[in-house]
């Protein structure tokens, strides 16, 4: 009988093998060595096509945000400066889907340095917080209620952002945000799409004064009106004069508070404390690296399940010829939509089970990247077959060098999904070559429905609320709902609630690198779980199909959330839609796939830089708001004011 194999020495074998392959480097049929052979820039427009920009450029999902960023930049501003302008200005026209009531990822390059690093403003569970404590709750009420609503990082991150690695003072960053809060904003249609004012199950209703902000007289605000938000306005003058201190302490941190105490029908409230507030710090984290085609892919690592899941599904993918038609699989084929479902399937099979927060748990992140594991996880998957049998996670732990760590926890099997339709993604770079790509949220649409504010005693009119402006989150409900086992170990889940643990999540704010380390392309989306997939989507459209980077965000995508999930369908840019052929999809069906109706999957904005010329190319996706601006620009179309001129050095941010 033959010995099993020790589990060590495999993965001592596996790092080994790694380790000679990435020093002998590719070699083609021909006998050259791939590493001296110039990558070609992905995404790049076609001669003629596309404008290219040399001093910044900014993608966001909203016209305001992108003005906001652009006149950052022109001010002496860089892209971290640019970034935290847009973030805050997202938080005035698009509060629905991100603000500093929430949190997100920042995945920032710096040029002069060569270093890319992530800021980690995830919300955090209160102290009060227990693995129990949705029980008996359904989701909706879960989420429209202060027991969803984890402590909010945005403010502390960015403005540490901002003081480390920014040019500009915070107060200078937040000054396109407070003139639109302040002067107002002509409503964009999806500012007024969004409310659903004639539902009486929108979460834009379940509190009065936000029913009263987004539906004045239940009815919808018409597209053009004014929208001001004059509380929101005091808060970020506070903040400026003030610091992130006095976010977290006195009269706001009193209204987060007092805010998530109030509850839905059935709900819960919170538990945060002024303590949970003033504990709050960002983390400085370093990204995960994955590669696909000999680029290098850096996304967001735990607590994000992004970049591991997207980088999985790279590795399965990669040895089929995607992008080759005469094999069978281009753009749209069966074969290609096949693949592109199973290697979704299976990731999020892992996903389920062993991702989680790594500060709290043992996350194998080497093992689920290993080459010999992602092999063995993609060699079921055959092009013209579905699947026999739903997919179940693998082991990585024999390929993860962390494996034996002692007393560590095991991410569990079950969550609960909200609905996604929130969250928002933009990126920005600037005239040093600094990038950022920036994925920011309060998860659902509007969060908990709740504004951060109170009424004072004695008075429950919506006159006398005491508003800050903001929205707060409901993050807390992509933790587990019900406390699971992983059933390897029988321990603990790790995205179980516990005080203090961050919730997974699936931004994937990302960037492509070459063999050089040179940054070449940063991207991201919104989209709850189906941000992995828009990523993974764009992905192969750049690097496989050969497609421009407008090309890409505005193709049809496909996405599968769960191992045993149904295939989405997006039919592509809603202006000018290509659906994936009927036949493909009819394809899809006969191999036993249930294929969902068509719907709008995520919101990938891009930069793409060409090392070799520096020019800079923005793309946006019109499934929202895209909007690109690139720099310079005429004066006349510069619509900012108090432009500040000063521009003290040509210091680039980088606090090296």
């Amino acid at each position: 009988m033959q010995a099993s194999a020790d589990p060590r020495r495999l993965a001592i074998a596996s790092c080994t093998l790694a380790i000679l392959l990435a020093w002998a480097g590719p070699v083609h049929a021909d006998g050259r060595d791939s590493r001296w052979k110039e990558q070609p820039v992905p995404g790049l427009p076609a001669k003629g096509e596309g404008q290219a920009f040399r001093t910044g450029v900014v993608a966001t999902a909203n016209p305001y945000a992108a003005e906001a960023g652009a006149q950052i930049l022109e001010s002496g501003g860089n892209a971290v400066d640019a970034a935290v302008a847009i973030a805050y200005a997202l938080n005035v026209v698009e509060p629905q889907s991100a603000g500093i009531g929430g949190g997100g990822f920042m995945m920032v390059h710096l040029a002069k340095s060569g270093r890319t690093f992530t800021i980690d403003t995830r919300e955090r569970a209160p102290a009060g917080a227990t693995p129990g404590m949705f029980s008996g709750l359904s989701f909706t009420q879960a989420s429209t209620s202060g027991i969803s609503v984890g402590v909010p990082g945005m403010v502390r991150g960015t403005a540490d952002a901002v003081q480390r690695w920014g040019r500009l003072p915070l107060a200078r960053v937040l000054k396109p945000a407070i003139r639109l809060a302040d002067d107002g904003f002509a409503a964009t249609p999806r500012f007024v799409a969004s409310p659903a004012c004639a539902s009486a199950t929108s979460r834009a209703k379940v509190y009065p004064e936000t029913a009263e902000y987004f539906c004045p007289g239940g009815l919808p605000i018409a597209v053009g009106a004014l929208v001001t938000n004059k509380p929101l306005a005091q808060t970020l003058r506070t903040i400026a004069r003030e610091g992130p201190d006095a976010f977290y302490s006195g009269e706001i941190a009193k209204g987060i508070i007092e805010g998530q105490k109030r509850m839905s029908a059935g709900g819960k409230p919170g538990t945060m404390t002024l303590a949970d507030l003033q504990a709050y710090e960002a983390t400085k984290r370093d990204p995960v690296v994955s590669s696909y085609r000999g680029y290098l892919i850096k996304g967001m690592g735990p607590p994000s399940s992004g970049a591991l899941t997207v980088g999985q599904m790279l590795k399965m993918i990669e040895r089929f010829p995607i992008g080759d038609a005469s094999a069978g699989f281009g753009f749209g084929s069966p074969a290609t939509l096949n693949v592109m479902a199973e290697v979704m399937r299976t990731a999020f099979a892992d996903r389920a089970l062993w991702m989680g927060d790594a500060d709290f748990s043992y996350v194998p992140v080497k093992g689920l990247l290993d080459p010999a594991y992602t092999a063995m996880r993609s060699e079921p998957i055959a092009p013209t077959a579905r699947l026999a049998v739903n997919p179940v996670a693998g082991d990585p732990r024999p390929y993860d060098m962390s494996a034996w760590m002692p007393a560590t926890q095991l991410a569990g099997v079950t969550s609960f999904a909200g609905p996604g339709g929130s969250t928002t993604h933009f990126v920005a770079a600037d005239k040093w070559g600094n990038l950022v790509s920036y994925t920011n949220t309060i998860e659902s649409g509007y969060g908990a429905g709740m504004f951060a504010g109170y009424y004072p005693d004695g008075c429950a009119e919506i006159s006398c609320f005491k508003s800050f402006g903001f929205l707060l989150n409901n993050e807390l409900t992509d933790f587990n709902f019900t406390p699971s086992l992983n059933p390897f170990t029988g321990e603990a889940a790790a995205n179980d609630v516990a005080p203090g643990k961050r919730p997974r999540s699936s931004m994937s704010p990302s960037m492509i690198f070459d063999r050089k380390g040179r940054p070449l392309v940063a991207y991201g989306s919104p989209g709850g779980s189906t941000i992995i997939n828009s990523v993974f989507n764009v992905t192969l459209n750049l690097l496989d199909h050969g497609m421009t980077l407008q090309q890409a965000i505005d193709a049809p995508r496909l996405s599968v959330t769960a191992a045993g999930g149904s295939v989405s369908i997006d039919t592509g840019n809603p202006l000018s839609p290509t659906p994936f052929p009927d036949a493909s999809l009819e394809a899809l069906r006969v191999l036993g796939h249930t294929v969902n109706a068509p719907a709008d999957i995520g919101s990938v904005q891009i930069v793409v830089i060409d090392p070799k010329t520096g020019k800079q190319y923005g793309g946006a996706d019109l499934r929202r708001e895209g909007t690109v601006i690139g720099l310079p620009r005429p004066r006349h179309g510069h619509r900012g004011h108090d432009r500040d001129d000063e521009d003290a050095d040509d210091d680039d941010g980088d606090d090296d």
